[in-house]
């Protein structure tokens, strides 16, 4: 037991020394991509991704360090991926986009950083941490195209739900697309008031619960789904909320603490919308455990 938890730390520290050789390999594009997430409302997760998936790999480091073999394969395909990814990259540097060439190279960072742990530790670990790994993709910028469709999506969404709240509460408001002709005055679903940042960071907190909590993978997609929608429901009543309050009390609630502020109480709102759709998930799958599990006649 002794020997091989001396070839366990010994891996460990090798890891350790490919992970310190990437970083400084990829330093000038890492502190762009640290600049730009804490410069977007769309990125501002990309920071936290990399310790998010450290600590999961941590909480279940007895089963995925189970098994440690060297795979030197595989290891091969993922870094060659890596080096192609990171050439393709600089040799289009003219044509992209700032955010494109730093998806380009978070992506081959992260390649870089499997191939490390397929290396070190083998398929059996890749497989028993796989969750986590695949986790670290979240940290790769979306691209321009889809980012637009998501933002998109979001605000479609949320201006559907908030013609919804004001047809339920009883205030005339005529839509147009995404802009809304009240009495006294007319509010956009900007971009800005997509609830991008808040909905990625529900969809992480979504991944990570449905991963330590439920073992049903349809069922973790129900849980991330559900979040969604409900970032999408949070987010337009926010909207009418705003709208209502500066129609019939105060036009300053447009520009004031609680516009400006307020997402964060509307998110814990939506946190807390969230947690009973995982206790019923929880219990069913409990049940069905239970069932499985009973004697028959």
């Amino acid at each position: 037991m002794n020997v091989e938890n001396r070839i366990d730390r010994r891996r460990l520290l090798f890891y350790g020394l490919w992970l310190i050789l990437s970083i400084a390999s990829f330093w000038k594009p890492i502190v762009g991509l640290v600049r730009f997430s804490l410069a977007n409302d769309s990125a501002s997760h990309i920071v936290l991704i990399p310790f998010l998936s450290a600590w999961l790999i941590y909480l279940k480091q007895k089963q995925v360090f189970r098994q440690n073999f060297f795979d030197y394969s595989l290891a091969s395909f993922l870094f060659m991926t890596s080096a192609v990814t990171c050439i393709w990259t600089l040799r289009s540097q003219a044509s992209w986009t700032q955010t494109n060439i730093l998806a380009g190279y978070a992506l081959a960072l992260v390649l870089l950083w499997i191939s490390g742990f397929v290396l070190f530790f083998g398929r059996v670990a890749l497989k028993n941490a796989r969750f986590p790994l695949l986790f670290l993709f979240l940290a790769i910028p979306l691209p321009n195209t889809l980012l637009n469709r998501s933002i998109y999506f979001l605000q479609k969404g949320s201006a559907e739900v908030a013609e919804m709240f004001f047809d339920l509460v009883g205030v005339p408001a005529l839509r147009e697309g995404f802009i809304f002709r009240l009495a006294h005055f007319n509010i956009e679903v900007a971009r800005e008031c997509s609830g991008i940042r808040s909905s990625l960071a529900l969809l992480i907190l979504a991944l990570v619960a449905g991963h330590l909590f439920l073992r049903t993978p349809w069922k973790q997609a129900v849980l991330v789904i559900a979040g969604l929608l409900i970032m999408m429901v949070k987010n337009g009543v926010r909207i009418a909320t705003l709208a209502i309050l500066a129609e019939y009390v105060d036009p300053g609630f447009l520009y004031g603490r609680l516009h400006h502020e307020g997402g964060v109480v509307f998110f814990l709102l939506g946190l807390l919308l969230l947690l009973p759709v995982l206790w019923l998930l929880q219990r069913s799958e409990k049940l069905t455990g239970t069932i499985e599990s009973a004697p028959t006649a």
